[in-house]
């Protein structure tokens, strides 16, 4: 049977115990021992279901007062502890105000994101806007409206990745066929944009492009370009403004006077198309840096535009290319690497 006596021996075990405690770990350990769920207090309390109910409301009443006692004097304890902690760390480890400061490491932009930015200065000195596009595209924006319609040999030039969906209706996609695929090429945003704007105008759009492509040094499967489009009235522009413009891009953006060529080529969207290529003087070679040509009359057409009236030249280059000549960077696959010795040097 529990008594009196039995509660004064617990309380006074219990505070020689904390007063005696050498530490804050100790001192969670007797808090267990004698405050816990399984401790000595509350086991007292258990035992008072046996006590008559006289005995039962005076013992109830004693075991409440120890046990605030006890907390009481477990927090005065680990107060105690805590001071000594922080007189300790004040003694033993003092800052060195003179010590010299640890720097802290700069950031650094990403080779793409440097070039990128730089191309956008360019051309917007030259009175070009800056516009963006979805990277996921329908078919009717992304081949059929640059002319390249559906079976034509030039598709296989654009090695394509196409999402599912669902199949549009036959009718509705005789007209435009909205078949979703991820875009190979900026050159969708032509038309978006002059859907929506009249001329004249001028724009460049850089973004991410897709293509299903073998991985080597010099190919990715995902990759950034920047369209170029400048579109007047008829008669108003012509293949020497855009060498002019494309000149004035190489000349600042390479920082010097550099040796540039146009080659006939071919490209659906554009007539007559060529090829830009400048010589590069570690390489002593001409690299092909830039696709272009006359805006093809149905390109026109297709987005509203009545070509007898307008005219211009629109123009495509690869970041990633632009990137790797300017920095001499050997292999395309560096910029998605997760060496941050490669991005440190930018």
């Amino acid at each position: 049977m529990l008594d009196k006596k039995d509660l004064e021996n617990l309380k006074s075990k219990a505070e020689k115990a904390i007063k005696n405690a050498q530490s804050v770990f100790e001192l969670e350990k007797l808090y267990r021992q004698f405050l816990g769920k399984k401790g000595e207090v509350n086991q007292c309390i258990k035992m008072l279901s046996k006590a008559t109910p006289e005995k039962r409301k005076e013992i109830g009443k004693r075991i409440n007062e120890i046990k605030q006692f006890l907390q009481e004097i477990l927090v005065k304890k680990r107060a105690f502890f805590q001071q000594e902690m922080i007189k300790k760390a004040l003694s033993e480890e003092r800052i060195d105000i003179t010590a010299p400061g640890v720097k802290v490491e700069r950031g650094h932009l990403h080779p793409l994101t440097l070039v990128e930015q730089r191309v956008e200065e360019i051309f917007q000195s030259m009175g070009f806007s800056v516009v963006l596009g979805p990277e996921v595209e329908t078919e009717w924006y992304n081949f059929d409206a640059l002319n390249i319609p559906k079976d034509h040999p030039a598709r296989d030039m654009w090695d394509t990745f196409w999402l599912k969906g669902k199949e549009p209706e036959t009718r509705k996609q005789k007209a435009k066929s909205e078949r979703l695929l991820l875009r190979t090429h900026t050159s969708p945003v032509q038309i978006r944009y002059m859907e929506k704007h009249n001329p004249p105008l001028r724009i460049v759009v850089p973004g991410k492009c897709f293509r299903h492509e073998a991985t080597d040094a010099s190919h990715e499967f995902q990759f950034y370009q920047v369209e170029g489009l400048m579109v007047e009235e008829r008669g108003k522009i012509s293949v020497a403004n855009f060498k002019a413009v494309i000149q004035e891009f190489v000349k600042k953006f390479f920082a010097g006077d550099i040796k540039m060529r146009l080659r006939p080529s071919y490209f659906p969207f554009t007539e007559p198309s060529f090829e830009v290529d400048i010589f590069w003087k570690s390489t002593k070679e001409w690299a092909e840096v830039i696709g272009a040509g006359m805006v093809h009359p149905k390109v026109f057409k297709a987005a509203g535009l009545n070509p007898k009236n307008w005219q211009g030249f629109a123009f495509g280059m690869g970041l990633d290319r632009l990137a790797m000549l300017k920095y001499n960077i050997p292999d395309i696959r560096l910029f998605h690497s997760v060496d941050l010795r490669f991005l440190k040097q930018f």
